[in-house]
């Protein structure tokens, strides 16, 4: 039981201290944007503009290549090809046992 004490605490605590950094930096982003009066020439859109572009093409880039390797059979564990054996034969136990 007190064991059982001690992890609900824990987690309480964790969770509490979460939410005061996430409070903080919610308080940190509003005091930022209330920033005065100030301009943000063209050119600065132009480059927060490309900067997202950017980052959208790198993220569904390498999202590609992780649904490519996955389909493609890349991320499957390796398997042991010995000399003289048939190179589609799967060598491990438990595929063994299943085909018989």
């Amino acid at each position: 039981m007190k064991q059982r004490l001690s992890r609900t605490a824990g987690a309480w605590s964790i969770g509490a201290a979460l939410l005061a950094l996430l409070g903080l930096a919610g308080l940190m982003a509003y005091q930022g944007l209330m920033v005065g009066t100030v301009r943000v020439p063209a050119f600065g859109y132009v480059a927060m503009a490309l900067g997202v572009l950017f980052s959208l093409i790198i993220g569904i880039g390498l999202m590609a290549l992780v649904f490519y390797s996955s389909r493609s059979g890349y991320d499957e564990p390796p398997r042991l090809i010995r000399e003289g054996h048939d190179s589609d034969v799967d060598e491990r136990p438990s595929a063994r046992n299943q085909s018989k």
